[in-house]
C-alpha cells in the first residue's frame, strides 16, 4: 500500500523580506522567569512576579505597559469575560433556579432562571412551576447564545438571554478556537452572503448554522428548536466549508471576524471542502486572506 505525502519546510512559508522591512512590528515574546525590568518605580500586574528586586514573567507572552503597571498577556489562555461579551455556551447542569454552563473560562458560568425569557415572551415573576419546568427550557448538553451580564468577585460569569436574539441553538456546527483570535466588535451575529449565519462568541466558541434557522420568529422566547427539519445538502456543504475556513484562519493565527471569514470562504472556492484540511491549502488560504485584509486596510 502506497500513499503520497507532501513535505514542506516552515522556512519556505515565511516572508523574510517583509519581516526585515518592518522589524518594529515584531512583538517581543517573554518566557516564564525572564526579567522584564527592575521593580523600582513600577507595579506588577497579571502574569508577573517579583524576585531579587526585579519583575519577572510568570507566563509566556507579550508585555503590556499601562503607565507604571507592567503585565504580561499570555499567548494562550482561557477566556476572561467582560460585561457585554457575546458568548456561545453549553449547559452542563441544571441546578436550583439556575443553569451551570461552560463558557471556556476558568470557572463555570451561571445562567439564572430570572435571566431568561419565558416561552411566549411573558414578563412576570418566576414561580415554582417555572422552576419545575426548567429542563423543558434548557437541558444538559443544550447549546445557547447569551451575553455576559455580571462578573462575580471570584471570576464566575453571570449570563442572561433576555433578548430574543439569544437563546437555544438548534441545527448547526460548533467550532472552537482560541478566544484571543476572535476580534471584539459591536456585532457578533452575522448573516454571510454565502448563505449561512455565524455567531462569533468572544469565548472562542463559534456557531455556524443555516441562515433561515437564525431568522425564525422568536415566539417561543428563545427556546424553539428545529431538530426534525431537513437541512439541504448545499447548506451542509457551505457550513462544512466555513468550518474549515475558520480553522484555517485559526491555524494561521489570523483574527477571526465577519470580513476575514468571508475573504477566506471566497479564497477557498478553488478547493473542494475536504481539501481544506490539507496543510498546503490551509496556508494558501491564510496568505491570500491576509493579503486581501492588508489591501483593504490600506
Amino acid at each position: 500500500m502506497t500513499a503520497n505525502a507532501t513535505i514542506e519546510l516552515a522556512l519556505d512559508r515565511v516572508d523574510w523580506r517583509d519581516l526585515a522591512a518592518h522589524p518594529e512590528n515584531l512583538p517581543r515574546v517573554y518566557t516564564p522567569g525572564e526579567v522584564l525590568m527592575p521593580e523600582a518605580g513600577f507595579m506588577r500586574g497579571h502574569g508577573t512576579f517579583v524576585e531579587d528586586e526585579t519583575i519577572k514573567a510568570s507566563v509566556a507572552g507579550v508585555i503590556e505597559k499601562v503607565n507604571k503597571l507592567i503585565s504580561v498577556r499570555p499567548l494562550k489562555s482561557r477566556y476572561v469575560g467582560e460585561i457585554g461579551d457575546v458568548v456561545v455556551a453549553r449547559v452542563i447542569e441544571v441546578q436550583q433556579k439556575r443553569w451551570r454552563v461552560d463558557t471556556n473560562s476558568r470557572l463555570d458560568s451561571i445562567l439564572l432562571l430570572s435571566s431568561v425569557n419565558l416561552p411566549g415572551g411573558e414578563l412576570r415573576r418566576r414561580s415554582a412551576e417555572d422552576e419545575q419546568m426548567m429542563r423543558r427550557y434548557l437541558d444538559e448538553g443544550d447549546l445557547i447564545s447569551a451575553e455576559v451580564q455580571n462578573i462575580f468577585e471570584e471570576g464566575t460569569l453571570s449570563l442572561y438571554t433576555r433578548s430574543l436574539k439569544y437563546g437555544k441553538l438548534s441545527q448547526g456546527l460548533l467550532v472552537k478556537v482560541f478566544p484571543a483570535l476572535v476580534k471584539r466588535r459591536k456585532m457578533h451575529f452575522h448573516n454571510l452572503p454565502c448563505g449561512a449565519s455565524v455567531i462569533l462568541g468572544n469565548n472562542g466558541y463559534i456557531w455556524i448554522a443555516p441562515t433561515k434557522a437564525q431568522e425564525q420568529d422568536g415566539g417561543e422566547g428563545g427556546f424553539a428548536q428545529n431538530l426534525n427539519e431537513h437541512v439541504p445538502r448545499n447548506d451542509r456543504e457551505v457550513i462544512a466549508r466555513l468550518r474549515n475556513c475558520v480553522l484555517a484562519l485559526a491555524k494561521c493565527k489570523l483574527m477571526i471576524y465577519d470580513t476575514s471569514i468571508q475573504y477566506a470562504y471566497e479564497e477557498s472556492l478553488k478547493y473542494e471542502a475536504h481539501e481544506l484540511l490539507q496543510q498546503n491549502a490551509i496556508y494558501d488560504i491564510g496568505e491570500q486572506t491576509q493579503s486581501r485584509l492588508r489591501d483593504s486596510d490600506e
